[in-house]
């Protein structure tokens, strides 16, 4: 059977993330090639490269600051160059400082905005500049969160960059939908993987109550969140676009 994503080029920051890497399976395992960029040593990437080479796809690693723009350009048109232009943007890197706005410090605050939004940009924007140069069709799936619809005194810096993301989609979503370049966001509740697992970590019982928050008692994993990613990429969704899919088991009715 013919595989959806096969000879396609994926691009995907926050690439060595638990999200960020089973969205790199999912469309390794449909045939795509995979350029991943991340913060992490080079060396760190090579168990990750092993798996996605299994399933018999190009795919690489770059040590990438997405706060960087000239940076962020010129690894995707290092990636071009290697692999083809790059069709499928996911940007998805991301941090969370845990502090109100009374204790976040500027530095923390600077640094997340740049992080969760400013490199969400850059990706997009450098990624989709060469779709436009080559005349081609792509599309770019944010990775944004349902903070973005919920205050959170706890992560309030976090919940502003996610608000700023939501309407980027929809502005770049706007301007390039002409070009057949579709842009949508997914954003998920609590997922038992990356930032929220890290928190969850140092507090057992913070996980309890974050389930109880959430209407259908459960959380999601990361491949359930990469199998959505897919269904915005998918071949055919051809209307969908500047739309947010808010994936969070119904956590923001009651937020």
């Amino acid at each position: 059977m013919e595989k959806l994503f096969k000879n396609k080029t994926v691009l995907i920051s926050g690439g060595l993330g638990d999200i960020g890497f089973a969205i790199a399976l999912e469309f390794a395992r449909n045939g795509a090639n995979i350029a991943l960029c991340d913060l992490q040593p080079v060396q760190v990437a090579s168990v990750f490269l092993k798996r996605l080479k299994q399933h018999s796809v190009l795919c690489t690693y770059h040590n990438v600051d997405v706060t960087d723009a000239n940076a962020v350009n010129n690894w995707v048109i290092e990636i071009e160059n290697k692999m083809g232009v790059a069709s499928i943007i996911i940007p998805n890197a991301a941090t969370v400082t845990l502090a109100g706005t009374q204790d976040v410090t500027s530095a923390q605050w600077s640094r997340e905005l740049r992080v969760n939004l400013d490199g969400a940009f850059h990706l997009a924007q450098s990624a989709t500049n060469r779709l436009l140069y080559h005349k081609q069709p792509g599309r770019v799936t944010f990775i944004g969160s349902w903070a973005a619809y919920t205050p959170d005194v706890n992560i309030p810096t976090y919940c502003v960059a996610k608000a700023g993301l939501r309407m980027l989609c929809k502005c770049m979503a706007l301007e390039l939908a002409p070009h057949d370049i579709l842009v949508n966001e997914l954003a998920p509740g609590y997922v038992e993987a990356g930032l929220s697992a890290d928190l969850w970590k140092n507090d057992p019982g913070a996980s309890e109550i974050a389930l109880q928050k959430v209407p259908v008692r459960r959380v999601m994993s990361a491949e359930q969140v990469a199998a959505q990613v897919l269904l915005l990429c998918h071949p055919n969704n051809i209307h969908m676009t500047g739309s947010t899919i808010l994936m969070d088991g119904g956590l923001s009715l009651r937020s």
